[in-house]
């Protein structure tokens, strides 16, 4: 519990905001699958889909130790259009 603690400031950290930037950059294109998945989370999210955007920042800051460069490199290719 001590990690969640230490890494609650993910969301408002630098690093997450460069990363939102790139997965924004990530729906804002055609070459990627960004479609919205389905949460049953409806008190934050009404309509049951949770973005492209909140959902990969999410499991950023629920595993710390995870490289989140490597990460937003391997989201690239496995969404990917071809």
């Amino acid at each position: 519990m001590q990690t969640l603690k230490k890494r609650s400031s993910f969301l408002n950290s630098e690093e997450a905001k460069a990363i939102g930037q790139e997965l924004q950059t990530m729906m804002a294109s055609s070459l990627y699958n960004t479609e919205p998945t389905y949460t049953s989370n409806t008190f934050l999210y009404p309509d049951n889909l949770m973005p492209f955007v909140d959902k990969h920042l999410n499991y950023l800051n629920a595993h710390p130790k995870l490289d989140a460069g490597m990460y937003v490199s391997n989201l690239r290719l496995m969404t990917r259009n071809r």
